[in-house]
């Protein structure tokens, strides 16, 4: 079905540690996509993936790879035509919810150049972040956009580990915070082929993933804030769906 993009069915973990502790994992996937050779599927299977620029940094670009290289662009970083996969959950009926798209970018001689790292929130707002991680894909940046209710916007310093998937899929996020223990996440997956006949197997399985997903964070904050986790406000100084640009 599809020529250069693959399938991981992984699980997703979040660990909270501190007076109100919190360890949840499930269970989703996510395509991992050539930005020059987008997946084109057959009609009836179309409704279960979507990939289109609205989604991702301004949400006005004529493609996700126009609104990265847009992005790149405003700090100085050119990839002169190379090839650029993306780690991303696709649209499903029309609907998609994306906390974290990664974009491993290189240039025309196949070098890794950087690592984008977009974030978006459950409050239709969305983040991205440069990196140029060293040879283990690891590499920190201050943390600067507003994620979860329960954690301040500043102050904060993200620890990733970001190699570019093969035939696994090994991602870690820490959070570092002052006065604070850390929030970890993690994502781990295994390759399977981008087939009519496995994605309808993992469309069967995860159905309508992206809104499951919106679902299961909604309901996880719900419950920290039913057990007496502190809300910090949502700033309304800094603009959201920029791209962090």
């Amino acid at each position: 079905m599809v020529s250069s993009a693959g399938l991981y069915e992984c699980r997703i973990r979040h660990v909270r540690r501190g007076a109100v502790a919190n360890d949840f994992t499930y269970s989703s996937y996510l395509w991992l996509v050539d930005l020059d050779d987008l997946p084109h599927l057959p009609g009836p299977l179309r409704p279960l993936a979507g990939f289109v620029p609205a989604d991702h940094f301004t949400g006005h670009d004529l493609s996700i790879r126009a609104g990265l290289e847009d992005f790149l662009a405003d700090r100085g970083v050119f990839l002169d035509g190379g090839r650029v996969l993306m780690l991303t959950a696709a649209r499903v009926f029309g609907y998609v919810f994306n906390p974290l798209t990664v974009y491993w970018c290189r240039n025309a001689e196949e070098q890794l150049v950087c690592v984008v790292a977009e974030v978006h929130n459950t409050y239709g707002g969305r983040h991205a972040y440069l990196l140029f991680p060293d040879e283990k894909g690891c590499a920190n940046v201050a943390k600067d956009f507003y994620v979860s209710p329960f954690l301040p916007i500043d102050g904060g310093v993200y620890r990733m580990r970001l190699p570019e998937p093969g035939e696994h899929l090994n991602l870690a996020i820490r959070l570092e915070l002052r006065d604070a223990p850390p929030f970890v996440a993690g994502v781990h997956g295994e390759r399977r082929a981008a087939t009519g006949r496995e994605l309808l197997r993992l469309a069967a399985r995860h159905p309508l993933a992206p809104l499951a997903v919106a679902a299961r964070i909604r309901r996880q904050g719900i419950a920290l804030f039913l057990r007496g986790l502190p809300v910090v406000p949502r700033p309304r100084t800094r603009t959201e769906g920029s791209g962090g640009r």
